[in-house]
């Protein structure tokens, strides 16, 4: 569906280009049908040469004639690019947004526009093998549903969600959650080296494990802790780093790093909302 449609790609840092990326390469999707838009003239070269795309600095000729808008701008400039794109979408367009804490609510009110799609995804997006956590507003056609779906689907996998407060939740955990593991794995590479390890040997045990247990999981698809109980022999060594793993509240503040993740975003979407309003006055 989306090969005859033309998508514009408002913003091109990371998560940007990796939309441009995956539409490409995993959806086929011409090169000439994506333009983007953003202030850095050397950047935006960059992104012709290497994917053989549109770019323009005006954000208004960028949505001109599109049919899916993504809005990938880094929320500490969405204000001003949402203020300059009132009423400038077309009305059969489809705006997908991935920015944190900015409601679908808030974005009808301030771009004018009905036909919104709110989505998390993360960074494995990347290498288009991430997820993406969505959810669109009900002015959304079944045409423009699809065409979100295909366009997601070039970033990994997708999730359709009914209830939009998921979308914060997503950010705390999913979203957010590539964060964590490269922590853990940092972690394990730390220890490997301070027992002796060659800091390369211990990358590569540390990454071969993670990827390993993740694909192992998924093919005997038990509950986690019945899989960990299979490696805690009584006595064992599993069952003392366990013991102190739990000892040092490990699981608990995983908790309460998510929590307090989901309350971040929960904030920053009160600030989005209370400058929006605060600019509509001015």
């Amino acid at each position: 569906m989306l090969n005859t449609k033309k998508i514009a790609v408002i913003g091109y840092g990371v998560m940007g280009e990796a939309i441009i990326s995956g539409l490409i390469k995993i959806g086929g999707i011409p090169p000439q049908s994506i333009t983007t838009s953003g202030p850095r003239e050397e950047r935006r070269q960059d992104l012709i040469e290497r994917y053989g795309i549109h770019s323009v600095k005006d954000n208004t000729q960028v949505v001109s004639g599109s049919d899916v808008v993504f809005l990938a701008v880094k929320p500490q400039k969405i204000h001003a690019v949402i203020k300059g794109l009132k009423g400038k979408i077309p009305p059969n367009s489809v705006v997908i947004s991935i920015i944190a804490g900015v409601s679908m609510d808030l974005l009808v009110k301030t771009l004018g526009h009905e036909a919104i799609v709110r989505a998390m995804p993360n960074t494995p997006a990347r290498i288009g093998d991430g997820i993406t956590v969505w959810t669109n507003s009900r002015q959304v056609s079944p045409e423009q549903k699809d065409m979100a779906r295909e366009s997601l689907q070039c970033l990994g996998k997708e999730l359709f969600v009914e209830e939009e407060s998921y979308l914060d939740m997503a950010t705390a955990l999913s979203g957010t959650g590539p964060a964590y593991v490269f922590l853990f794995m940092e972690a394990l590479i730390d220890a490997g080296v301070h027992m002796g390890f060659p800091r390369r040997i211990a990358e590569e045990l540390v990454v071969q494990t993670l990827q390993g247990s993740v694909a192992y999981y998924k093919s005997v698809s038990e509950h986690p802790a019945a899989m960990r109980n299979q490696v805690t022999s009584p006595g064992g060594t599993s069952a003392e780093a366990l013991y102190y793993l739990e000892k040092a509240g490990f699981r608990t503040a995983i908790s309460r790093a998510v929590w307090a993740a989901y309350q971040r975003s929960l904030d920053l979407g009160a600030g989005h909302s209370r400058l929006m309003k605060e600019s509509e006055t001015e």
